[in-house]
């Protein structure tokens, strides 16, 4: 195959500060501080909730709503991503990060106050819209003010708050579970969001020059309601109602007929929330498959892995925790030494593609060894899974943002967010409707260690098939080589 270059013109940055040195004691290390303190919010949502699951269960109740704590939050974090990035690229990256911030403070709050299980599915939503803005603008900040080659710098210490999270998440959620104050779990995020707000608020500062553009709602409307349809048919069918009956076929029908619909809305948008152009260019489009394949793989291992343990084996909340931090501390170590050891060497695809085949590895290991459930196999296939991740996920998403202009990059940003959202969050529906599937025929309670040792092995074995799948658009992806770009220049 024809080695295709990657076009790179000289990196533009809305902030105003010097491009020398990357690190925390650099002329951008405030930024990147604050970048790293808004980048734990969302890292350590992402692991804390799972280990207390069976806490908050047998408080609230409803184990078969209980994936619906993660697809809420994944579905509003996804759908509001496109709409983020649209408005970055039109009125800066620094008002849409602190409203993002403020808004995951405010469900925070509320979640910590829920009182049943379907209030804390919906504030859940709400957290979800604030982390929709956080991440991607802060990925995004990141691919302003620093090269491509100094990305690979920087990744390492944005990397290490996943590292410190993938510990701290856990055993926080580990703890307040076992002293039976899981509402903590969201009330930390309190003094987080104040200082993440506060960085952002006083390092981060930019010049954009405003214009008139057009949002379009009636892109994001039917998107949201399509994705909100498939996944309630998805988790509610075989439960609320027979995947045969009408009521299903209505849901899933309408919600297919939606999401054709919304593509016909966005061919013809003046300024689409989610324009197709990005998938007309075949390295956005592959990288954007391969995100929606680290979605579904995540989220079937952050979700399930604890509950697993802890019904199967009857461990504490804590050593599950710490077995899927062994998922997020691998993660980072892997991003960390990418840049490095392999993309700016060999190109992005080798990376890729050595990342996926860890990925493989390390599912296929827990998928076969699920019916004799073991901690330390868990965790070694976890770790092995994360080395992979850390060499897909970041790899690609600098390829994506590298290859486009600094006024597509918020779009190129948030499509690849968006993806590994809805990758996410229909992995959470698909896969938790294929545990309570389980659970349902074998009429016995989710407690019970046989039954959770059945769903947990199906689980796996589909996280499997999704790692499989991904690999294929790791390998349909063009040959480009991470060429280092000059200093980032004031628009």
């Amino acid at each position: 195959m024809e080695r295709l270059p990657l076009h790179l013109q000289p990196e533009m940055t809305s902030t105003t500060t010097d491009t020398t040195g990357v690190g925390l004691r650099s002329d951008r290390g405030p930024i990147l501080l604050a970048l790293m303190v808004s980048t734990g919010l969302i890292a350590m949502d992402a692991t804390i909730l799972a280990t207390a699951v069976p806490s908050v269960v047998r408080d609230l109740g409803g184990f078969a709503q209980f994936p619906w704590l993660f697809s809420v939050y994944l579905l509003a974090q996804a759908v509001s991503v496109p709409i983020y990035a649209k408005l970055a690229d039109i009125v800066g990256r620094k008002p849409l990060m602190l409203f993002g911030i403020g808004l995951f403070l405010l469900g925070s709050v509320l979640c910590g106050a829920a009182w049943s299980m379907t209030s804390l599915i919906v504030f859940r939503a709400v957290q979800g819209l604030g982390a929709g803005a956080v991440q991607p603008m802060a990925i995004t900040i990141a691919g302003d003010i620093y090269t491509v080659a100094e990305r690979a710098k920087a990744q390492g210490y944005i990397a290490s708050v996943w590292a410190v999270s993938s510990v701290v998440g856990p055993t926080l959620g580990g703890v307040f579970s076992q002293l039976g104050i899981w509402r903590w779990i969201f009330f930390v995020n309190v003094p987080l969001c104040l200082l993440a707000g506060a960085l952002i608020a006083r390092n981060f500062h930019e010049r954009v020059e405003r214009q008139q553009h057009r949002i379009d709602y009636p892109g994001a409307t039917l998107l949201t309601v399509a994705m909100t349809l498939l996944i309630l048919g998805i988790l509610e069918g075989g439960q609320a109602w027979a995947w045969s009956s009408p009521t299903s076929l209505a849901v899933l029908g309408v919600g297919a007929g939606l999401l054709v619909a919304f593509v016909l809305v966005e061919r013809r948008a003046a300024e689409p929330v989610l324009p197709l152009w990005v998938l007309s260019r075949r390295l956005l489009a592959t990288t954007t498959m391969l995100a929606l394949g680290v979605g579904v793989i995540l989220i079937g291992l952050t979700s399930f892995v604890p509950t697993y343990l802890e019904n199967s084996l009857g461990i504490d909340p804590l050593v599950g925790g710490l077995a899927l931090a062994a998922l997020t501390i691998g993660w980072p170590i892997a991003a960390t030494l990418s840049g490095r050891l392999l993309y700016l060497r060999f190109g992005f695809r080798p990376a890729i593609l050595v990342g996926m085949a860890l990925v493989v590895v390390g599912t296929a290991t827990l998928a076969l060894a699920s019916q004799h459930p073991s901690v330390a196999v868990v965790a070694l296939a976890c770790f092995v899974t994360g080395l992979g991740m850390g060499l897909v996920a970041s790899p690609s998403l600098i390829a994506a943002q590298a290859s486009v202009e600094w006024h597509e990059r918020g779009v190129a940003t948030g499509t690849n967010m968006f993806a590994r959202s809805i990758g996410s969050a229909v992995g959470a529906a698909v896969l938790g409707a294929v545990a309570n599937g389980v659970i349902a025929r074998s009429g016995r309670p989710e407690t019970d260690p046989a039954t959770a040792t059945d769903a947990g092995s199906a689980v796996f074995y589909g996280v499997l098939v999704a790692a499989l799948l991904t690999v294929v658009a790791g390998a349909l992806m063009p040959k480009v080589t991470a060429e280092q770009t000059p200093a980032p220049e004031t628009p």
